[in-house]
């Protein structure tokens, strides 16, 4: 059974989506959940609340290392310590690579890769000081398949994978595991980028015949957080209704 009662978890992303289903499993796992986003943080830490946890929000631009700084420095004011990072932050497009500008791509890499940079780099020096930690970035499916219309999507992610990989070898002697999760298509804020016509596609390419739903994901996340996946580091894990397997 997972437990991560007393795991202080930092969750980016919280406000919507895969994110804040995160955030909302990990309280009713036992976690002190710090929220994470550029809005609706303090809302999901209330929902946590709510249902008898602990939590606080934090209204924050994961491409901007002095929002790490003070995400830090407040987790440890408010809880002592971190032991684990969940970086679901993360944004999408929908075009081609001729008309994908020039302004988009940075900001997708910035978002996207220089968020998940920023986050490991604030967390890492907290957990080689007590000698563990966990970290589970989220990449996606488009990282390791060719969809249409996502090429700095695609991009970012997959920097997200290799990123991670590298780091998880970095740090695996010190008992920090770094694993990617790689969703399918999931029944989130951020499918209303595509078109109706473009998830209507998806989903019927997906061999489960339908889209994912945030708590699976979620729970995943959990699951490479606590200390059942502890011989678990460097994976990047498809979770996708069977989609890459065609």
């Amino acid at each position: 059974m997972i437990c991560l009662k007393d795991n202080v978890s930092i969750i980016t992303g919280a406000g919507s989506g895969i994110g804040k289903e995160t955030a909302l499993v990990f309280g009713k796992l036992g976690a002190k959940v710090v929220c994470a986003d550029l809005k609706d943080a303090d809302a999901t830490a209330n929902e946590i609340k709510a249902q008898g946890g602990m939590a606080f929000g934090i209204t924050m631009d994961v491409s901007k290392w002095a929002d790490w700084q003070r995400l830090v420095e407040k987790t440890h004011a408010e809880f002592g310590k971190v032991d684990a990072l969940c970086g679901v932050a993360g944004i999408s497009e929908a075009t081609n690579i001729v008309d994908l500008t020039e302004e988009q791509f940075d900001r997708m890499m910035n978002v996207n890769v220089k968020g998940v940079y920023f986050g490991m780099k604030a967390v890492i020096p907290d957990m080689l000081e007590k000698k563990a930690g966990k970290i589970v970035n989220v990449a996606s499916l488009a990282a390791h398949c060719g969809l249409q219309g996502l090429p700095s999507y695609s991009a970012s992610k997959g920097a997200v994978i290799a990123m991670s990989r590298q780091v998880a070898m970095d740090y695996a002697k010190h008992n920090i595991q770094v694993n990617v999760i790689s969703p399918g298509i999931i029944e989130t804020p951020i499918l209303k980028n595509n078109s109706p016509e473009m998830t209507k596609a998806f989903t019927a390419a997906t061999p489960a015949n339908r889209l994912g739903q945030p708590y699976e994901i979620a729970n995943f996340i959990a699951f490479l957080c606590s200390n059942l996946s502890d011989f678990t580091t460097g994976q990047a894990i498809l979770v996708d209704g069977g989609w890459s397997q065609q």
